[in-house]
């Protein structure tokens, strides 16, 4: 009978600093949010007044940035699934150019990207003051990661084999698509949106450029309370994100180990 092997104590030891290291920061910011002064520590006794305030003055920042970030997982399923398709059946040497340009806004800075969208539609003011050019941003930023990520999926040479098989057999492209590849990738697909989902709710330095103050995310709000009110209100919107946003990436995740079981190979 094999006996589990033993995680030596050096390494357990490590692991346990690292994870110290990591999280000590985040729980003194989220106890910071939940004192009455954050100078003299849990002696000023506990409260969640400052949560209370956030909510106040930065509540509509969260339906705002989960709504964006949804939109930006459908905008990205609508385009990077069938262009991630085209890409891995092109043999075209220009297929490869584009693959490479498409990952640029990946490269370059998210300030860089924001002033070549402002310079190219900041014209349209009614466009410019709106959530919808937040989200295009977004999805330029986000649109690589779900290409990427599901391009890989459909370059399998077993499914090109299966794909193969299904047109041998009178199978329309529709049907091979819908029917034969995608239940095969949706794996990759889940994959992808988690990271487009997580990456458009946290992302700050292209969505502070293009943002207005009627378009705030919680991410460039959080910045404004550090920048502008107390250090606690601060620390409770940093409580407030974490509140929001890690249960709708757990149940992602869930979904995703889900579908990868039921699917996956």
């Amino acid at each position: 009978m094999a006996h589990p092997r033993q995680i030596p104590p050096l390494l357990l030891a490590l692991t346990a600093l690292v994870s110290v290291f990591m999280l000590a920061p985040i729980a003194l910011s989220v106890l910071a949010g939940l004192v009455n002064n954050y100078s003299t520590g849990l002696a000023s006794g506990l409260t969640l007044r400052w949560i209370g305030e956030v909510l106040d003055v930065y509540g509509g920042t969260v339906a705002a940035s989960l709504l964006l970030a949804l939109l930006c997982v459908a905008g990205s399923l609508l385009l990077g699934v069938p262009c991630a398709y085209a890409l891995a059946r092109s043999r075209s040497r220009w297929a490869r150019l584009f693959e490479e340009l498409l990952t640029l806004p990946v490269a370059v800075p998210g300030l860089a990207t924001a002033l070549a969208l402002i310079l190219a539609y900041g014209q349209l003011r009614e466009f410019r003051q709106s959530f919808a050019f937040i989200l295009v941003g977004h999805l330029v930023f986000t649109l690589p990661f779900m290409v990427r990520t599901v391009g890989a999926a459909f370059r399998r040479h077993e499914l090109l084999a299966l794909e193969e098989a299904a047109r041998s057999l009178g199978a329309s492209f529709g049907q091979r698509f819908i029917g034969v590849l995608m239940p095969a990738v949706l794996p990759a697909i889940v994959a992808g949106s988690l990271m487009v989902f997580t990456l458009s709710v946290g992302e700050f330095n292209l969505t502070w450029m293009l943002h207005t103050p009627l378009t705030r995310t919680l991410p460039v709000g959080l910045a404004d309370s550090y920048a502008s009110m107390r250090i606690e209100i601060g620390s409770a919107y940093t409580l407030v994100f974490l509140l929001v946003i890690l249960p709708v990436l757990w149940g992602l995740q869930w979904l995703a180990h889900l579908i990868e079981k039921h699917h996956g190979t």
